[in-house]
């Protein structure tokens, strides 16, 4: 008989830049000025997108929102960190990743308009729709880096979910082919800590959620997901490992949903204003503003020019998204299959 340890792992977690704008210099990235300040003006930009989207609900001129702000450093860190041949797989609550890779704005508010004409991706971007169904898009996003390895493209596949996603099948089909295969696959987990309703707590017993991707064969890390500077070298790293052929690899983002799950949503009946004025001094905005300061990057002249760049920017995006005659109700039908079935036929001709 014997009693051998056959194996153990370990999960790293990765933090650079300090709630006090201080950041650890033997880990941060070479980054020119000029490109923190572009990432300090995206997140800028999707607050702005995000506060305007909620505003826009509430006068009935958008259908349900889903709010991300406090998470604007884990989707510009990581979209910066992405080349313009990677393919972008996203959930619902990525627009500050969609609008850091260039979407239209217009575009974005058609979608949430309930116009499907927002999902039609300009041709120089390799975003896929948006899955609102959780974690339904993490095959696909297996399947075209499986496409890629065929091809040999020397591309990545990133696909975004939150912590919810990690309790469905979809999640351990997807993670187990990616460890298999080894795909050029990078996943990145918003972990904001609550499904809707349901907190990590309910939603696993493993002390990461990084650790999931140990049992199918690939690396999984952790970062401060409030931290852009973490969030963008873990994402580099892991992209440059799949194009050249290391494997895929699990960023868990350790963040915090601010505000509620989406505009039908009322998370003040299940989380501590307590709990959500602990994260709010962890704000990601305020955290980079911070170390810019340090760095003479910053001052409240340059932050009013941004927010009123971003404003308008939003407001612009608005007024053509707003401009555009309506389609009629039929047009649903048009690109949800190649072919309709007898029965959508029927359907779309009741319309």
């Amino acid at each position: 008989m014997s009693n051998e340890t056959i194996v153990q792992f370990r999960v790293e977690r990765l933090s650079i830049l300090d709630e006090n704008g201080v950041v650890d210099e033997s880990l941060m990235p070479s980054l020119p000025d000029a490109e923190i300040l572009r990432m300090y003006e995206c997140m800028v930009l999707a607050r702005t997108f995000d506060q305007r989207a909620v505003a826009l609900q509430r006068e009935g001129r958008l259908g349900t929102y889903p709010p991300s702000i406090g998470q604007e450093a884990a989707q510009v860190g990581s979209a910066f960190a992405l080349q313009p041949t990677d393919w972008v797989f996203p959930s619902f609550r990525e627009m500050g990743v969609q609008l850091t890779l260039g979407y239209p704005i217009r575009q974005l508010f058609q979608y949430w308009a309930g116009d499907e004409r927002g999902q039609h991706s300009p041709q120089e971007l390799n975003i896929f729709p948006i899955s609102v169904s959780v974690g339904t898009h993490i095959p696909h996003a297996v399947g075209a880096a499986m496409a890629a390895r065929y091809r040999r493209d020397p591309v990545a596949v990133i696909a975004y979910f939150g912590d919810g996603a990690t309790s469905k099948g979809d999640f351990h089909e997807g993670f187990n082919m990616a460890g298999l295969f080894r795909l050029p696959v990078v996943f990145i987990c918003q972990n904001n800590q609550w499904a809707i309703s349901v907190p990590l707590s309910g939603q696993t017993a493993a002390q990461t959620l990084a650790q999931k991707a140990v049992a199918y064969g690939f690396e999984g890390v952790q970062v401060d997901g409030n931290d852009v500077f973490a969030v963008y070298r873990a994402t580099r790293d892991a992209l440059e490992k799949a194009r050249s052929g290391g494997g895929a690899t699990f960023i868990e983002c350790l963040t915090y949903r601010m505000a509620d799950h989406t505009t039908s949503d009322d998370a003040g009946r299940y989380r501590s204003a307590g709990d959500v004025a602990a994260w709010s001094a962890r704000d990601p905005l305020l955290r980079l503003e911070r170390f810019m300061t340090g760095r003479g990057l910053w001052n409240e002249q340059y932050q009013t020019e941004i927010r009123e760049r971003a404003t308008a920017e939003v407001d612009a995006g608005i007024a053509a998204m707003e401009a555009e005659p309506l389609l009629e109700a039929a047009a649903m039908f048009d690109h949800t299959c190649a072919a309709l079935s007898p029965r959508q036929v029927w359907q779309r001709e009741g319309l």
